[in-house]
């Protein structure tokens, strides 16, 4: 009989052979295990987006014309050069333009912005607190209790978070134009101590067109669930195809607050995804992503990714 040994060694023999023939039936999967490594920073950046898109997606990446919405955000990526875009990417600087299109009363306060995070007085921060990069997406260090913050393994992470570059990874440009720096805001209240759900809207052209509830937050993982503008489940990833007829999205407290926000924050670009967090203070602004997922979304199906991507009209 096997001891645990044994069986752990059967356990990683089969992820290695799994993980040989994802690689053997796509193999610009190879490709996208080479990029974290840094490879490729001097390629052209079309036939870049090319064999990632296919090592990520397994389908080839159609540009002339672009299709999908996945297909479209690399099309922008490559052709829409806005200049305004690395403000937006600027978790600070992006609060100009909010505050010029609906004032600065939806903004949660700066605690402090550090150039290196071995500069943070931690003792200065109050028990609750938020860090993250000005430059990141993803990285976020939440704080609810001081007490039990490993301060050490904060400036580790942030460190870590200050060298990512999406204008090489992703090719997402404007990246390499926002200067890389750690960010502390205010601890968002949630419901009964949870963390409060965040919207994410769909814009396109200044109309909001779908709706993806962020729900369920746990250390590493949510659930993503998407909406069409009457509540109901606009079903074209896993999750929201899953759930039972009829289902209908609770409707949030200040819902129309954020159609208008997002309406007001989209207008003028061909599409942009406006975040925020509807809490028991009122709507709070999180970000406005240019390039949702980096145009990767693989959750999506295939005749919801066409459908989206009709919302993105490219001109032509």
């Amino acid at each position: 009989m096997p001891n645990d040994t044994d069986a752990g060694k059967i356990s990683a023999i089969g992820a290695l052979i799994r993980r040989l023939g994802a690689f053997l039936q796509n193999p610009c999967k190879i490709f996208v295990a080479l990029t974290h490594r840094g490879w490729f920073e001097r390629m052209d950046d079309e036939l870049y987006l090319r064999l990632l898109y296919r090592g990520v997606m397994g389908r080839k990446l159609h540009l002339n014309p672009p299709k999908t919405y996945n297909e479209k955000v690399q099309w922008l990526k490559l052709h829409d050069k806005n200049p305004i875009y690395p403000k937006i990417c600027d978790k600070i600087a992006v609060r100009e333009i909010v505050r010029e299109r609906i004032g600065d009363s939806y903004f949660t306060p700066i605690l402090g912005v550090w150039d290196d995070p071995d500069e943070i007085d931690f003792a200065a921060l109050p028990e609750q607190f938020v860090l993250k990069c000005t430059h990141d997406s993803g990285g976020v260090i939440l704080c609810p209790n001081k007490a039990e913050l490993d301060e050490q393994a904060a400036r580790e992470s942030l460190k870590t978070w200050l060298k990512r570059d999406y204008s090489i990874a992703g090719r997402e440009w404007p990246y390499r134009f926002v200067p890389r720096r750690v960010l502390a805001e205010a601890f968002l209240p949630g419901t009964n101590g949870a963390r409060p759900d965040d919207y994410k809207f769909y814009c396109f052209d200044g109309v909001v067109r779908v709706i993806l509830l962020c729900t369920n937050r746990r250390k590493a993982h949510a659930d993503y669930l998407l909406f069409d503008m009457d509540l109901n489940p606009y079903r074209i990833n896993d999750i929201t195809i899953a759930l039972q007829e009829g289902f209908v999205m609770p409707r949030p407290p200040h819902l129309d607050e954020m159609i208008e926000i997002a309406r007001r924050l989209g207008a003028g670009f061909r599409h942009v995804r406006v975040d925020l967090f509807d809490t028991p203070e009122g709507v709070r602004f999180g970000e406005i992503t240019l390039y949702d997922q980096s145009g990767l979304n693989d959750d999506f199906s295939y005749e919801g990714d066409l459908d989206m991507g009709k919302m993105i009209d490219l001109g032509f």
